[in-house]
Parts: structure tokens; sequence; C-alpha cells
């Protein structure tokens, strides 16, 4: 089958003719074998249609590229993007939203879903994340019956088992297509201080010579030394992989770093040592930046940004850096210059690798482990291989290079060597039903219909026991019963509906976070003794969420 200038691979057109039979498919496929060409046929079909399709992504990063991509291809008018700060044409055939924004729109029974056909879940094993897993079910959970799903993940062992769920919650057939070989084949190497670009067993092997003593012959009698071969003060550095990756043809390569502030520091770093442009590229890439940002109406206060500034400092020099705290209007002339050759050291956080369609040649990590909120911890699987599946261009280079940073003194080669190889984690259910969900399952659910609900999420499916479902309704029923203490809900008056919303559940049923917290504040009237600076300390204080760094100075006046 030929679709636009591609000829579709077997899987593909498998997971095509799925949606022509008017059903939902899971496509585990790894990373840049074209898994977004199916939800393309899918949009390109349906609004011929006249139907509507929503598109659900997990970042932002994802969301903006998606939503440029189907501008360019269907029109400005057919197409619109719903997030937690931007709303454009949302009437719009083809609606790009985070899967947070589509789970409130099901939650308050948006009339706008009664004719979307498909729902689009790119990234479906954000399921697993231990904090936003719950948006992804609900919104499979609460979707209309005559939706149907098209969820698209990398590699997963458990897919099978996840559309057998669907299946059985939704009542429809759900097929399943799989497919492993990467178009670009990828190799796995790490990078030592000593050895350079290697492989694991290499430094592995180096290593354990370190550990054994040689012996010199002095005067006819032994004497045992240490070995010398490196200094061992220090570990390799993000400066002296990327002096080999220029030296061996290995660029433009993305440097995964887990730190926003670390992505800046060392772009600073790398632009100060190494200068990857031509006078004529380098203008280019500074004209074009200039004239991006001046398009902006507050363009003023861009410009004097101290991000700003470092941005335009390193751009010249083909350096650039990429996180969620980056400016939209910056973050789009990264990806732009990217997409054009024009950057060629990209140090980026993980969000950078969901789903966004920007292969490099080369995928470095600064590190294999992470701080998550709570300590220190190497990357799983999946996280690794989305990261590492960016490496390698399809049609342009014959292999794709991960690249990790160790230092051999401490690295637990045990486990580095089972991250980058096996399968990934199968995908778990994270389910943990919030106030908002409550409330909402509350107004808009008879008693009965409450009953099916609690027992079709995905980890009662997969638990397959009358306790897992005990749980989940034990957990529901004690959230209940704090509600009806604070005087969210009552008894109800209807014969199907044991409790019915108060005046303020009603009103919390609008708020998507910290929602007793707001709408304790909002309803008792509190706001309205705070000035707007208060109000603005008051906001910020709710959704403020803490990182390891943060550290606070209050001064107070005597």
């Amino acid at each position: 089958m030929q679709y636009k200038q591609y000829k579709l691979d077997p899987f593909q057109e498998e997971a095509i003719q799925s949606f022509l039979n008017n059903n939902s498919v899971v496509v585990s496929a790894a990373t840049g074998t074209g898994k977004t060409l199916i939800a393309d046929y899918i949009i390109d079909t349906d609004i011929k249609k006249g139907l509507r399709v929503i598109y659900t992504a997990p970042i932002k990063a994802l969301s903006n590229q998606k939503f440029k991509q189907f501008k360019h291809e269907y029109g400005e008018d057919k197409v619109g993007m719903l997030t937690g700060d931007v709303v454009i044409n949302p009437r719009a055939q083809v609606l790009i939203m985070t899967t947070e924004i589509y789970r409130n729109m099901l939650m308050t029974k948006d009339e706008s879903i009664t004719d979307v056909s498909y729902v689009i879940f790119d990234e479906i094993h954000f399921i697993s994340d231990v904090e936003r897993g719950t948006v992804w079910e609900e919104s499979i959970i609460f979707s209309p019956e005559h939706v149907r799903f098209l969820c698209l993940s990398a590699t997963i062992p458990n897919a099978k088992e996840f559309a057998e769920w669907i299946q059985t919650i939704k009542h429809h057939t759900v097929d399943v297509v799989e497919y492993s070989k990467r178009a670009v084949p990828l190799t796995h190497l790490v990078y030592d201080k000593e050895l350079g670009i290697t492989t694991l067993d290499k430094v592995r092997q180096a290593a354990e010579l370190d550990r054994y003593p040689e012996y010199d012959k002095v005067m006819g009698k032994k004497r045992k030394r240490r070995k010398q071969r490196m200094n061992r003060t220090e570990g390799p550095t993000h400066l002296d992989l990327v002096n080999d990756l220029q030296a061996t043809g290995g660029l433009p390569t993305m440097f995964f770093v887990f730190s926003r502030m670390a992505t800046e520091i060392k772009a600073k770093e790398c632009a100060r040592k190494f200068h990857f442009l031509t006078g004529d590229k380098s203008s280019e890439v500074l004209n074009y930046a200039h004239e991006e940002i001046r398009k902006s109406p507050n363009a003023d206060q861009i410009y004097a940004m101290k991000t700003t500034k470092l941005m335009l400092r390193v751009l010249r020099k083909g350096v650039a850096f990429h996180h969620a705290g980056v400016l939209p209007k910056l973050k789009d002339i990264v990806e732009n210059l990217f997409e054009r050759g024009l950057i060629k050291v990209l140090y980026a956080t993980e969000t950078f690798a969901v789903g966004v369609n920007m292969p490099a040649k080369t995928v470095c990590f600064n590190s294999l482990d992470k701080f998550d909120g709570r300590g220190f911890r190497y990357l799983n699987k999946r996280e690794y291989f989305q990261i590492a599946g960016r490496a390698g261009r399809r049609g342009i280079d014959k292999e794709g290079k991960a690249i990790a940073l160790i230092d051999r003194r401490f690295a637990n080669f045990k486990k580095i060597k089972s991250l980058t190889t096996g399968q990934s984690e199968p995908i778990v259910s994270q389910f943990k039903m919030s106030i908002n969900s409550v409330l909402n399952i509350i107004k808009n659910h008879t008693d009965e219909q409450i009953k099916v609900i609690l027992e079709s999420n995905f980890g009662c499916f997969q638990a397959g026991s009358s306790k897992a479902i005990a749980l989940t309704k034990a957990s529901y029923n004690k959230k209940k019963r704090l509600l009806k203490m604070m005087g969210y809900i009552v008894e109800s008056k209807h014969e199907d509906r044991e409790v019915a919303l108060t005046e303020k559940g009603e009103f919390a049923t609008h708020i998507y976070t910290q929602e007793l917290l707001v709408s304790e504040i909002f309803y008792n009237d509190l706001w309205k003794e705070l000035d707007n600076f208060e109000l603005t300390l008051a906001i910020a204080t709710i959704v403020y969420e803490e990182k390891k760094n943060d550290a606070f100075r209050v001064d107070i006046d005597t």
C-alpha cells in the first residue's frame, strides 16, 4: 500500500485495516518505525468524511510538533489545539490536546465529544506513569461507546493483555499489531575516560584490571605498585564525548541530561569550547532566531530574559538546549533549527524524546541514573529505549548510536547491561481515583453504573481477583465519606443514586488539582480577603512542585 510518498510496511497496513474494520488497535513497535503514519492515515480518512479525530499527547513539545504538521497538511481551519495554556480553534475536526484535557472533557460530558470517531493515544505506555497513569485509564474507561482508539507505543511485552482489557470494558474488537525491527539498527555504546567510545564489556574488563596490582622489579626484588594508566580523580565529561563525536563524524547529537539547569550549563560550556557553524550558517541561525522573536507581541520581554540571551549566544555556535522551562517561542526556534540541521549538539531533558520526531545521528546520555522526586535511580528499560531510539536518521544513517557516559569506578555493570538488552517492562496500572473523579462519577452516573466503573480499571483486570475490586471500592467509599463530612455531597432523593452533589460539590467538579484545598479557599470566600499579590502567592503555593535543589530565603524587616 502506498500512502503519500511512503510505501507502507506490512505492520502499518495491518493497523490501517483494523481501522477500516471499525476496530480499535494497539500498535507496539520500535521507535523510529513509522507508527505515526497510521495516525496520519486515520486523520486523513476521517476528516474527509466530516468526522472528528482527537490526538492526545503526553507532553507539549509533541503537541506543538503535531499541531504544526497537521496545520500544514490539512489547513489551519481543520486543526485545533487544547493544552493547559493554549486554546486554538476548539471546534476543529482534528483536535490535538494533552491527555488530561481529553479526560476532563469526558468527565464534564463535553458535547464536542459526541461526533468524535477516533482518539489517538500517542505514547500509551504513560499509563504506567505513577503520577499521570490514572488519566490514561480514565480516558479509556469514560470514552463513549462509539469512540475507537489507536494506541501507539514503543515495544511493550503485554500489548495483548492491554488490548483485551479495552475490549472487555468497551465491548468492541481491539486488534494488536506488533513490530520490533527498527528501520535503522541501533548500537549501544558507552564512553570511558580512558577508552573513549567503546563497549560496556571492554570498560568492565578494564575496571576489573584496575583492582589488581602490578609488580615491577627493582634491584632484583619485586615491588608492588598500583596501575596508573589514567587519571582516576574524575570521570568523563560531556565535552570529552562531544570532542570525539566531532572527530569521528558522530554529529548531530542529542545529549540528554536529567536536569533543566544542567542542560543550560552544559550548552554554555559546549559553546565556549566548540564552534560547529561557518560564518554564513551562524548568521543564518541568528537572523532566523531574531526574526521569529520579533514576531511576538512581547518581544522586548523575551529579549530581556536570561534564557533568551544564553540561547542566542549558544545558537550561533550550533549548540542549543531544550527543556520544559524554556519559552514556547524559543523551543519552536530550537526545534526548527534542529530539523534544518543547523544545531549540531542539542542538550535536552527526557521530555524531548517522547514522541517528537527529530532523530539525530547519535544520542548521548550524560548519566544513566536520574532523580525521580524521591531519590536517584537507574533509568528503566522503557525510559532508556525511548531516548536511545531517537538515534539514527531513516534514509541517512546506516546505524544509530546510543552512547552513555559512565564512570568505571562507580558503574553498576550488571544493571547497565540489563538496561540496554532484552524486552521493556510491561505496562501496569497506576489507577488512583482522585476527588475530582469521585465527584464527577457521582454527578454523572447511577449507583449501578458506578459499580461497573469501579470494576473497570486496568489494575482490576490485571489482578483478576475480587480483592483488587474490593480495594478500589474501599478507596472510593473512603473518599465519599470524606466528601459527605465536608459538605460536598448529601443523600440523594433519587432511587438510583445514594448521594448527590451540593453546590460546593458542583464547584469542585471543575477543579483538577488540590480539589478540596482550592474549593475551600473559594467557596468559603477566603479569597475575598486577599489582595491580588496575596492571591497570587496562595495559588503559587498550591501549584508549586518541590525540586530537590530548591531553597528559599525570607527577608524580614526589623
